[in-house]
């Protein structure tokens, strides 16, 4: 037998004669197993609270893993931005070099002299950007981060048990201490089994998406974005969801929901600025937001000849640069571009005009009929020309006839300034007639109708100023362009 309050073993002859007459007293047998499982259930408490702790760290560890990769990303952005502004600078300036060689060539003393002062006023900008410490590095090659691990580590050290005390002032020999003490102990390893459970679960929904800084990019008017989960996360993710504002500050919207992670935003405002974020969500919910992204669209446009929306008819070569036509029917061709807000302007120039062709020109919606000449449907806003005079085209009207057209040499421009809503054309660098449309919105693409008497060249900013023979009709797309003085106040002819 066991006396509980001796807590020691005892005899029939001590418990019938002795002082254990009146103890608490339990078979031996028993109390040897009852010890045999308290010790093992305090021992599977301590092997939880141990991998708590374990677990606790693996997190701690995750996110300080988290915050190296922010700063590293960051980093990589700033320098990134700062590439693309220097080679930006660079493509600038070096189109710039090429239009001065051009305007040297000039044999016209008053056409250079007109342009000679703003060109000065050019150059002297574009030097002052490039003196204002545009190669400085902005941002350290050293990270400032430091991890203090010396408390942690002398707290670990210092991990030890605590004396377990009774609630009463003096443990008595009696049965009820016994009893108290029983109950005490299954109260705290109930409690310490609670503790463990707890700091050993994860949450349910995805942690927060990390945006790729250093794949985020912008072209013309369209966004990349790219984002990946943290390192060691255990959480299924189901798909994610991208949100983007309104480029002016207004409220956020959803712009993409799936599986991926990179997306192309397109037919974004030029010259805007916007902001995005994203978040993962799975069966037991929605995550947080990531950070917000700004990302910057283009202030002016870059485009070439869109192949995808093209006519068949339309065959496209030198880098989409060159547009010719296989029929005698007028066959419509867009631009890559398109555009919703802000003033854009853009030239073409006829190198060669064969055969009396009236090319038409102007603007058109993605969804414009392609098999007729531009402007005879509701899709598209036009001007076409001949050797001779101009129309306005729009439905099939014809509006505004204009004496003045097109020969070997001319240049016409194009100005869509959606501020004012309004699209008007020049011919030579004077104004062809009233505004051609007004109270026009939307989003527009640049357009043309040719026929196989037509070839159409397609330049970049660097060529601008370059022309080129061809064996037909040709005009040269020139874009980028800012919109030159002579057209920001033009005269109006009389029709």
């Amino acid at each position: 037998m066991y006396c509980v309050s001796c807590r020691s073993p005892v005899c029939y002859q001590c418990l019938e004669e002795g002082k254990h007459s009146k103890h608490d007293v339990k078979a031996l047998g028993a109390m040897w197993k009852q010890h045999k499982e308290n010790g093992l259930d305090y021992e599977a408490c301590l092997v939880a609270q141990c991998d708590a702790l374990v677990d606790a760290l693996t997190r701690q560890k995750a996110k300080l893993l988290t915050k190296v990769t922010k700063e590293r990303e960051h980093k990589l952005k700033v320098v990134w931005d700062q590439i693309n502004h220097c080679t930006l600078k660079l493509r600038q300036s070096t189109g710039l070099m090429e239009y001065c060689l051009e305007v040297i060539k000039e044999n016209d003393p008053s056409g250079f002299l007109q342009i000679s002062d703003a060109l000065i006023k050019r150059v002297q900008v574009s030097q002052e950007q490039w003196v204002k410490g545009a190669l400085e590095p902005k941002v350290s090659a050293e990270f400032d981060l430091t991890l203090d691990s010396e408390p942690l580590l002398q707290s670990i050290h210092q991990l030890d048990f605590i004396q377990m005390k009774c609630r009463g002032s003096i443990c008595c020999v009696s049965s009820q201490v016994g009893q108290h003490n029983s109950c005490d102990h299954a109260h705290t390893m109930q409690r310490m089994m609670e503790m463990a459970f707890t700091l050993a679960t994860i949450p349910e929904v995805p942690p927060v998406p990390l945006l790729q800084l250093e794949k985020c990019c912008t072209r013309n008017n369209s966004v990349t974005l790219a984002w990946r989960m943290p390192p060691l996360t255990h959480n299924p993710v189901e798909g994610y969801i991208l949100e983007l504002d309104d480029g002016d500050g207004g409220q956020f919207r959803e712009v993409y929901v799936g599986k991926e992670t990179l997306c192309t935003i397109d037919g974004l405002h030029f010259n805007s600025t916007y902001n995005a974020r994203v978040k993962a969500f799975n069966s037991s919910g929605v995550g947080p937001y990531s950070k917000t992204v700004i990302l910057q669209t283009s202030d002016v446009a870059w485009f070439t000849f869109d192949p995808s929306s093209a006519h068949r008819d339309i065959v496209l070569s030198n880098d989409n640069q060159t547009a010719t036509c296989n029929s005698y029917d007028d066959r419509v061709v867009l631009g890559t571009a398109a555009f919703s807000k802000g003033v854009h302007y853009w030239e073409l120039h006829v190198d060669r005009y064969d055969n009396h062709p009236d090319p038409a020109f102007g603007i058109a919606r993605i969804n414009v009929v392609k098999d007729m000449m531009l402007g005879k449907d509701d899709k598209a806003w036009a001007m076409y020309v001949d050797n001779n005079r101009s129309w306005f085209m729009h439905c099939n009207s014809h509006t505004n006839r204009t004496e003045g057209g097109v020969s070997k040499g001319a240049t016409v421009g194009v100005l869509l300034d959606l501020n004012k809503h309004n699209l008007t054309f020049y011919i030579n660098g004077q104004q062809q007639g009233p505004p051609a449309f007004e109270n026009i919105e939307g989003v527009f693409m640049p357009a043309l109708s040719l026929n196989r008497n037509v070839q159409i060249l397609c330049l970049g900013i660097i060529n601008i100023g370059k022309r080129r023979n061809v064996s037909s009709t040709a005009v040269t797309l020139q874009t980028g362009l800012e919109v030159p003085q002579c057209v920001k106040q033009p005269k109006l002819p009389n029709n």
